[in-house]
């Protein structure tokens, strides 16, 4: 854990919250150079008609909407994003304003510096860092309570030339505006609200343990375990309950900044390896492993771990075997409740592609910041459990 002799920190997305922001939030947009924003989210999206009072919305704040993409499909691609920054260049979009989860996050934002600096995305740009000076004013619009890609500094694109998962990360993917509307998230089927819940959580814990944390992060992946574990199963029983859905959209983006901060660690290694091998739903991987990665890091995170029991619905002592418990339990709830699988053989992973898995999740980049090293023999081990 990191001692805190030398952090930064820095929330440069500008956050807004309300009921019905996602119809109005003109007041925001006049503080960025943008005229022709394209605008961004998928099939479902568009075929709802949610996204109607948000066009309605651009328009009257006086901008024109320079074109509309749609085709963003799970998992988020290398390909789509070079169709994407192709069609916003062609419509001579100076902006982007995206509605949807993580995926199409992380296509626009990836398009947006195709868009601002030209080149090729992953010779150029894979890997932490590497872009050369601000992008051009992005606004993430989340209808999913999760990912916490709306202020972060990430994109996880998949590679089908190369079959892995590439990570991008530099402070200038980091969107202009968030704008947080509860109402968005109200049509979230209870799979997906809970699948997506559990990334966040995800997100909160490995920030809360990573090398990397400090006090800042530690606040809010803390208050964020909290909401989740006090909001996912009600907004999962009840769609329709607004604080519920207003926890858990406050959760995400919380476990957001603290995991842009801390980053991340041996769940999220193993997550990314098995979406890459068995293309596995991100938030689904996690809500599997999530219980396993703790388990990994149990002997060096005792402490740590048993900090949070207040804050996962434990009165009095426990010790670290009981906290990680109540992560297991959480997830078997969730399998009672909406059918969220609790096993890797559940999301048809194959045993004979553990190995495979097991040798990516041990290259993964996230490994840097887990507080035990990540070892291939290990995480085998590890995943035949999960299995």
């Amino acid at each position: 854990m990191s001692q805190f002799n030398f952090f930064q920190f820095g929330v440069p997305t500008h956050i807004v919250f309300g009921e019905g922001v996602a119809s109005d939030f003109s007041a925001e947009l006049a503080r960025f150079a943008m005229k022709r924003p394209m605008l961004v989210c998928d099939h479902f999206l568009r075929e709802s008609g949610a996204i109607g009072a948000i066009r309605d919305g651009l328009l009257q704040s006086g901008l024109h909407i320079a074109g509309e993409f749609f085709d963003v499909a799970h998992p988020a691609s290398v390909r789509i994003v070079k169709e994407l920054a192709f069609e916003a260049r062609e419509q001579n979009a100076d902006s982007f304003v995206v509605i949807g989860g993580g995926s199409v996050m992380d296509v626009a934002k990836a398009a947006n510096i195709l868009l601002t600096h030209g080149g090729d995305l992953v010779a150029d740009y894979s890997g932490a860092q590497t872009i050369p000076g601000p992008l051009k004013p992005l606004v993430a619009i989340p209808t999913t309570a999760g990912t916490g890609s709306e202020v972060t500094q990430a994109a996880v694109l998949y590679d089908e030339s190369q079959g892995v998962k590439l990570s991008f990360v530099d402070d200038y993917l980091r969107p202009h505006l968030a704008v947080l509307d509860p109402l968005l998230t109200l049509s979230l089927p209870p799979f997906l609200t809970a699948a997506t819940g559990m990334d966040a959580l995800t997100h909160a814990v490995e920030a809360w343990t990573s090398v990397q944390s400090n006090p800042f992060s530690d606040a809010l992946a803390k208050h964020a375990i909290h909401l989740v574990m006090h909001h996912l199963l009600p907004a999962v029983i009840d769609g329709d309950d607004l604080d519920a859905r207003k926890g858990m959209l406050t959760a995400s983006t919380m476990a957001g900044v603290a995991f842009d901060h801390a980053m991340v660690g041996v769940t999220h290694a193993m997550t990314h390896a098995v979406e890459a091998v068995a293309h596995v739903h991100h938030g689904t991987a996690n809500a599997i492993l999530l219980p396993w990665g703790m388990t990994y890091n149990r002997d060096v995170c005792a402490d740590r771990y048993v900090e949070l029991a207040s804050r996962v619905g434990i009165t009095g002592k426990c010790d670290v075997d009981t906290i990680i418990q109540q992560m297991r339990q959480l997830v078997v709830e969730l399998e009672r409740k909406c059918g969220l699988p609790t096993r890797l053989r559940d999301v048809n992973v194959q045993k004979d592609q553990l190995p495979k898995i097991a040798s990516l999740a041990a290259q993964d980049g996230t490994t840097v910041y887990n507080p035990r090293e990540v070892d291939e023999a290990e995480i085998l081990k590890l995943l035949e459990q999960a299995w």
